[in-house]
């Protein structure tokens, strides 16, 4: 399905881009896009998504999507740093992960010279940033050759926090116990937000298209397992999309049954200036997806810029009062999403000329 009819130069004019910049190596076949939303902060991390698009429209669509994500999630953690994203275009969908692969999207990577830093996303791990890492240093997530491990568990504790926030706001208190919280996508970060909140007494519904995460979950957190085409209308207090984005648009708001959105997901919202207007409308507390999984980034980001242990921890901890603040702007604002943009664009004004880029 194609998203865009624009040009891709309009729909980087649209969005505010920097540069769109695709590869395509003859040994390994790899055809890549490296899409830097802004460096107006610093240079710009973000991670690799490893994908099978229908067309090059949809790659472009999406790492476009995802980049500008970046830029608002650094700007609204309060990191200098800027947005970026990548993504790898499989030829088919089970087509094997290698290191030859990998090392060709390495050698892409260092290029940019460090205004784009590459890191963990859907479809890449730790073995294949490690991978990476062997052609270039402006990479994260890594553990043998790379540093900073795999980014999920941080992610998820920043969404936590954020759960708390939106309970909070919605006028309930930030306890978990007995409350029931629907999880799509149960995979590495799905994984870790299970387990946090089985720990804070939560009751969970969770579904995923691969079966064996959702056995897991079920298994270890004692989750009750539902089809992944009704885990999004199920009644609970907090929904939580945590799989690929774009799964709630303004039909979809129509058959939510949930006080609170709050999720992992990017680009939960189809058409977030839309869509989140239209919860806002309904009486749904909306997480703004940048802000609330911004955890990851913060820990990846903040390795690199050479933060401490402590500092990372209480950075993370900071998306709390982060979704507190915007929240409480949403109040006067059209929405959740329109009140996070007007505070990242105001930090990134703020700040312009403050980052430090690579030569």
């Amino acid at each position: 399905m194609t998203h865009e009819k624009d040009s891709m130069f309009d729909q980087m004019t649209s969005r505010g881009h920097e540069r769109l910049c695709f590869h395509q190596d003859p040994e390994t076949g790899l055809r890549a896009i490296v899409a830097i939303h802004s460096t107006k902060l610093g240079n710009a991390l973000g991670g690799t998504r490893r994908w099978y698009y229908e067309s090059e429209d949809d790659a472009v669509y999406d790492v476009l999507r995802l980049s500008k994500g970046m830029t608002y999630k650094a700007a609204i953690s309060g990191l200098p740093m800027g947005g970026a994203k990548s993504v790898i275009m499989m030829p088919h969908r089970n087509h094997p992960r290698t290191e030859v692969e990998a090392r060709a999207m390495g050698r892409f990577v260092d290029t940019f010279n460090g205004a784009y830093i590459a890191a963990e996303d859907v479809g890449v791990d730790i073995e294949f940033i490690d991978w990476m890492a062997g052609e270039t240093k402006h990479v994260m997530g890594g553990e043998t050759v790379s540093r900073g491990g795999d980014p999920s568990p941080w992610t998820a504790l920043g969404v936590f926090h954020a759960m708390r926030a939106c309970l909070i706001h919605s006028g309930q208190c930030e306890d978990f116990f007995g409350k029931t919280v629907a999880i799509q996508g149960v995979g590495h970060v799905g994984q870790n937000l299970c387990r946090l909140l089985n720990e804070a007494g939560a009751n969970l519904l969770v579904a995923d298209i691969n079966k064996k995460n959702l056995d897991l979950a079920v298994d270890m957190y004692g989750a009750t397992a539902m089809h992944d085409d009704d885990i999004l209308k199920a009644e609970c207090d907090i929904l939580a999309p945590c799989a690929l984005g774009g799964v709630i648009d303004g039909k979809m708001v129509e058959h939510l049954r949930c006080p609170i959105l709050c999720g992992a997901a990017n680009n939960i919202l189809d058409d977030p200036e839309e869509d989140a207007v239209a919860l806002k409308t309904a009486g749904i507390v909306y997480g703004t997806d940048f802000v609330v999984n911004a955890g990851g980034l913060i820990h990846l980001a903040g390795m690199h810029l050479g933060m401490t242990d402590d500092e990372l921890v209480r950075k993370n901890d900071e998306i709390f009062a982060t979704t507190q603040q915007i929240l409480e702007h949403t109040v006067h604002a059209s929405s959740s999403y329109a009140a996070a943009v007007e505070i990242a664009e105001q930090r990134i004004a703020d700040g312009q000329g403050l980052g430090v880029h690579a030569g």
